[in-house]
């Protein structure tokens, strides 16, 4: 990162690596320096705002630069969908080093609203949570679906005015089927980190019909076939995003940033960022997302989408969560295997049923 300082405390000193790198202490009074420059105040919003390091698919480090524009525009556009007012309570469970930590710190300041910063032990302990939602009347919460799921473990049993974002995740079926009744309103969050936290959203009133929505403000969705041609609604492409949520690039990384920031191909000077993502259009226009390119799986000549199965076995009463991928056999044959959490009252025999009326095979063993 080529960071200049390093901000923390003195509890934290023991646990940081050597390094020449200038500590400034949070806790500690500042040492005295000499007299420092004016400010500026030529600030623009090509400026940058931060830079955050995040992994993506490739499990390999990459520092994403944002600027003051993307945060702005990002800001303004979830100040009014799905919306923040002044009377509003935000719980912020997420850590900094992940970018939806932007909205829980940022969001509440331009509207006045208050914002209550969780601990780390209560970020990780449902019935925690469950009481600090409770102790502050809390009216946002944004969480990926695993902290949804623990806190349903708990035995939360939901707030009347409570608005709930659900992101970082694909929302499984009987997630939104547990939440919806459960709050004022739910919502589906959708972005990667290199387009400014989220790029659509959508409201779920059906978990039935569960997509990522519409584009954000000023933010361009596009869905796109191997040779970066437009397909028609319905059929599955990579989807693509532009607008002013766009990332200026990775830290350092001008190859990879060429690969993943491309020119957008109907709109010269203008960059689109590939998502990885496979993608179609619905009939009334919104984004439907089926999964990574990357986590396709061929089988016998024929693509198979792990996500869409998952979708459906997780749809099945009963059935917590699914998981599908590809096993050779003892024979070096490639199958699908689906792994299932259950609750205890789903039976196997049940199970094979659903699947039959699916058309899915369900081997005896």
């Amino acid at each position: 990162a080529g960071a200049l300082a390093l901000v923390t405390e003195r509890s934290l000193l023991p646990d940081l690596p050597e390094s020449n790198t200038p500590r400034v202490l949070i806790d500690a009074p500042l040492p005295p320096s000499p007299a420092l420059p004016p400010l500026r105040h030529d600030f623009s919003g090509d400026n940058l705002a931060y830079v955050i390091y995040t992994s993506g698919s490739t499990g390999t480090p990459k520092g994403v630069q944002i600027e003051h524009r993307a945060v702005v525009n990002f800001l303004n556009s979830m100040r009014r969908t799905p919306g923040l007012q002044a009377d509003d309570v935000v719980l912020a469970l997420t850590t900094l080093s992940f970018d939806i930590a932007v909205l829980e710190i940022f969001l509440p300041l331009t509207v006045g609203a208050r914002v209550v910063i969780g601990t780390w032990e209560t970020a990780v302990d449902g019935k925690a949570v469950m009481a600090e939602l409770n102790r502050h009347g809390v009216t946002l919460l944004q969480a990926t679906p695993t902290t949804w799921r623990m806190l349903l473990a708990s035995g939360w049993r939901g707030g009347a005015e409570l608005k709930a974002l659900c992101g970082g995740e694909a929302m499984p079926v009987d997630l939104a089927r547990e939440l919806i009744p459960r709050c004022a309103e739910l919502w589906n969050m959708y972005g990667p980190t290199e387009t400014t936290v989220w790029s659509t959203c959508c409201r779920i009133t059906n978990a039935d019909r569960i997509t990522v929505g519409r584009p954000i403000d000023n933010t361009e969705t596009i869905i796109l076939s191997s040779e970066l041609e437009p397909v028609e609604p319905g059929q599955e492409g990579e989807l693509f995003i532009g607008g002013d949520g766009l990332a200026r690039g990775y830290h350092q990384r001008p190859t990879l940033t060429a690969e993943r920031f491309i020119p957008h191909p109907f709109a010269p000077g203008r960059r689109l960022y590939r998502t990885g993502d496979l993608a179609r259009i619905t009939r009334d226009g919104e984004i439907d997302c089926l999964g990574r390119l990357d986590h396709q799986i061929k089988i016998r000549g024929h693509r198979i989408e792990p996500g869409e199965i998952e979708n459906i076995l997780a749809g099945f009463p009963g059935v917590q969560q699914a998981v599908v991928t590809a096993r050779q056999d003892q024979a070096e044959n490639k199958r699908l295997v689906a792994y299932l959490t259950a609750t205890s009252n789903t039976s196997l025999a049940d199970l094979r049923e659903h699947a039959d009326e699916l058309g899915i095979g369900f081997p005896d063993a």
